[in-house]
């Protein structure tokens, strides 16, 4: 597997992309990603990539992905690691063969690693964060 800073600066590359730079954690997928935490998100990417991406020949490769509903597609998408022909162009996997597990564990380290980083960020796409809006009938200063 690779070292977390060449994982960054490959996650940063995709990231750059004016189709990754679309993707965000907002809403439902935030909050999952956020309730499950990083071990369970990384086993649950696990999961998907295994059944999804893994394969030689994926089942509909390059349409295989959606694209929200899950915090694992959403992180997919913004990373590049949507597809088997986005794993060879961005990551260097080549294609027709099973992803080996040192693979899937890049796979799945991209992944939450993204995830891990959108989470770090304060607004992820609710404004200014947990318990920053007064409630109702509060009083403001």
């Amino acid at each position: 597997m690779s070292d977390p800073a060449e994982i960054d600066q490959r996650i940063d590359r995709a990231t750059a992309r004016p189709f990754g730079r679309r993707f965000h954690l907002r809403g439902r997928e935030r909050a999952t990603a956020e309730l499950r935490g990083p071990r369970t998100m990384r086993a649950h990417a696990a999961e998907i990539i295994s059944e999804r991406l893994a394969p030689a020949e994926p089942r509909n490769d390059g349409r295989q992905t959606p694209y929200r509903n899950d915090p694992v597609f959403v992180a997919q998408h913004a990373t590049a690691t949507c597809c088997r022909s986005c794993l060879e162009t961005w990551h260097g996997i080549a294609k027709g063969h099973r992803l080996d597990r040192d693979e899937l564990a890049y796979v799945v380290e991209v992944i939450g690693r993204w995830i891990d980083r959108e989470l770090a960020t304060s607004t992820g796409g609710r404004g200014r964060g947990w318990g920053s809006q007064p409630s109702k009938g509060a009083a403001r200063a």
